[in-house]
């Protein structure tokens, strides 16, 4: 009696300070005080003193509502590490990473306007709200189903069957979407929305590829199908509207195209104007408009205007050009060489070992994650690294000098006039057609640059005057991909891909990392084997009867 009595004092919530409890149940839950208490509370005295043991811990938790304390506890923690990981990257840009350059100067913002504390804000409180209302409308529809709830349905037809559908939790859990609008209106929130609209419509096309909507479709349909359109207008974007362009990829691009792009020669004149590689892109803009023009070499013609005015500033480039070059786009992209075919194939000799050094570092670096493969059968692995090093390397150095390729052939085979500023488009397209090589594994990078497109292509018409954007335009577009991502992923959990995006949907609306579209699996397989046992039983039944 005096054991039963003690531990049942022991795991009774004793009086403790209101402030202090709160503090703890939203801040650790039982597991983790229990292992906290375990490591530093109890070498603590003084701390020990302050606080419960995790028996009694554990039977506050229980006596409280927990769930609403875990969706804080989750977004406070979200919160929280979003802010060190922007306070992180913040001193690796300013002190590590910009060492020695000049930064400009940053004016002073009130704290609770900075970036590093409103996006915390927003996605801990998207997660939150996500959670409570998940729960609010399953509680709320069990409740409708109920039998006291019928007067209630019979009032409302309507209302009741929205609200008792199988889908009403996934949607109205995904008006949580909204708080992004806490976050300043920037490019991140275009970026965000950006995203998951994309990730929602490929999760709408795996569901439908499962219900067998695409049993008919071409061997060569597939989502490589997206990089010619998305090149095609990146490319354009590029020569025509730079503002509206990513910048790192068009770093990359002319990063990685020589013979078509001029560098300053080695011992050309330090007091002498070269068109630097923007300046050069400016100039194909302005020759397209100009509707490709014929070159008249200087050499052959000195004392004759050989450039229209408004192209004087590539003059060091075209004056000493070949003579033999027709045109005036090929003076300007390879001026030493009047054949295209040559310099198309001088470009991949000299671009392709560059290009596949800076894959082999990436693939490398990401095969790292891999490295049970590896040690399993490395000389499989190391094909297949191989392989995928190969297939990337050509793709990119394909697309870019595809790209710049076609400009040539384009002079050779269409009338001058004829889309002078569309060809762009063309030669984009022309250069995507390279992904049919990553087809089977780069759906992600295409999807990327399907992203980048749509950005660029939404810039690009509000600048035009093309459409107009309403205000928190992508805050709607967020709160409506979340919806289809949630209904989706109700319906059919394994037509959302990835592990860590279906535990990252299960973490949202607080089930736990779980992923459910293998508890589905499992659970077919279950009813498989028990069905399979069942047939069995019964042929077995029916040979006994036979044999009597």
């Amino acid at each position: 009696m005096s054991q039963a009595s003690s531990s049942s004092s022991s795991s009774r919530p004793d009086k403790i300070d209101p402030v202090l409890r709160n503090a703890l149940r939203y801040t650790v839950s039982a597991k983790e005080y229990r292992l906290l208490h375990q490591y530093l509370i109890s070498r603590a005295p003084a701390v020990r003193k302050r606080t419960p043991p995790p028996p009694r811990y554990d039977a506050i938790v229980k006596t409280s509502d927990d769930y609403n304390a875990a969706a804080i506890r989750a977004s406070l923690r979200l919160g929280v590490s979003t802010f060190a990981a922007l306070k992180a990257w913040e001193f690796i840009t300013t002190k590590v990473l910009a060492r020695g350059k000049a930064l400009p100067p940053k004016g002073k913002t009130a704290f609770w306007k900075s970036t590093n504390i409103r996006l915390p804000c927003s996605l801990s409180l998207i997660l939150l709200f996500h959670r409570l209302l998940f729960r609010f409308f399953t509680r709320l529809r069990e409740s409708l189903l109920t039998d006291e709830a019928k007067p209630f349905r019979k009032r409302n037809p309507r209302v009741s069957k929205s609200l008792t559908s199988r889908l009403a939790p996934a949607i109205g859990a995904s008006m949580a979407g909204f708080f992004l609008a806490v976050y300043p209106a920037d490019q991140l929130r275009v970026t965000i929305a950006i995203y998951a609209f994309t990730r929602a419509l490929e999760f709408l096309y795996n569901r439908l590829e499962d219900r067998g909507y695409f049993e008919n479709k071409p061997w060569w349909f597939g989502s490589w199908l997206l990089m010619p359109v998305a090149s095609g207008q990146l490319l354009h974007a590029f020569v025509f509207d730079r503002d509206c362009f990513p910048e790192s990829y068009g770093k990359f691009i002319l990063g990685n195209s020589p013979e078509y792009i001029q560098k300053r020669p080695a011992g050309y004149s330090k007091h002498m104007k070269w068109p630097d590689r923007y300046e050069i892109v400016d100039s194909l803009a302005k020759v397209s408009r100009l509707k490709w023009p014929v070159f008249t070499s200087p050499i052959l013609f000195p004392e004759t205007q050989t450039l229209p005015i408004t192209l004087r500033n590539i003059s060091p480039i075209t004056s000493p050009a070949h003579p033999a070059i027709k045109s005036l786009s090929c003076a300007l992209l390879h001026p030493n060489d009047p054949s295209c075919l040559r310099t198309y194939v001088s470009y991949y000799i000299r671009a392709f070992p560059t290009v596949a050094r800076f894959f082999t570092i990436i693939f490398t670096a990401l095969s790292v994650t891999r490295y049970k493969a590896f040690l399993d059968s490395p000389i499989s692995a190391l094909n297949r690294l191989a392989k995928s090093i190969l297939r990337m390397s050509l793709f990119i150095t394909g697309a870019i000098g595809t790209s710049w390729g076609s400009i040539c052939l384009f002079q050779n085979i269409l009338p001058r006039a004829f889309l002078p500023t569309q060809r762009w488009f063309l030669g984009g397209f022309l250069g995507g057609l390279w992904a049919f090589l990553e087809r089977k594994s780069g759906r992600s990078n295409f999807m990327y640059s399907a992203r980048l497109s749509i950005d660029s292509l939404w810039k690009v018409g509000v600048k035009h005057g093309w459409w107009r954007g309403i205000k928190n335009g992508d805050v709607l577009l967020v709160v409506m991909s979340l919806a289809l991502i949630n209904t989706v992923y109700e319906v059919d959990p394994k037509a959302v891909n990835g592990g860590v995006v279906r535990k990252g949907l299960g973490m949202l609306r607080g089930e736990g990392w779980v992923d459910r579209a293998v508890g589905i699996k499992e659970k077919k397989l279950v009813e498989r084997e028990q069905k399979t046992e069942g047939v069995e039983v019964l042929q077995g039944e029916m040979e006994e009867n036979t044999q009597e």
